[in-house]
Parts: C-alpha cells; sequence; structure tokens
C-alpha cells in the first residue's frame, strides 16, 4: 500500500524527493501519512479535493482486495 501511494504522489509533485510516505498497521486498519512540499500540496489535493479524494478512492480499492480499511492523511 505505502509503494502505491508513493508512487502515485511522486508522479503528481514537482519535488518527488520531498514526499515521504508512512504506513502503520493496526488491527486490518491501514494508516498512511503522506507528507508533501509546501509548494505541491495544490497539486495533490487538487481543485476541491478531487485529486486526493481519487487517491483514497484507489487506496481503498487495494484495500478492499486485502480485507483491510484505509485512511490516508496528507501533509506538508
Amino acid at each position: 500500500m505505502k509503494t502505491l501511494i508513493e508512487l502515485i504522489a511522486k508522479e503528481l509533485v514537482d519535488n518527488p524527493e520531498q514526499v515521504e510516505v508512512q504506513e502503520i498497521v493496526e488491527n486490518g486498519l491501514v494508516k498512511i501519512h503522506l507528507q508533501v512540499a509546501d509548494q505541491d500540496m495544490g497539486k495533490v489535493i487538487g481543485k476541491q479535493g478531487k485529486i486526493a479524494k481519487a487517491i483514497r478512492t484507489v487506496a481503498k480499492a487495494a484495500a478492499t482486495k486485502k480485507n483491510q480499511k484505509v485512511v490516508i492523511e496528507i501533509t506538508q
């Protein structure tokens, strides 16, 4: 899951070297913390949050296949 989110985020931003992804798994719940540079926040979130929603949808689809739930937090 971490690799998937990291790949998507690095393709969206101007500073892929500043993308950091942390994954914490607890009782079937996967928490992913995505951190990007300040100037790349708009690119990851998108207009009206559409890109962030798409990232979460892809992650939820991948997690469902493994019988898990996923939560993604995007921070600067």
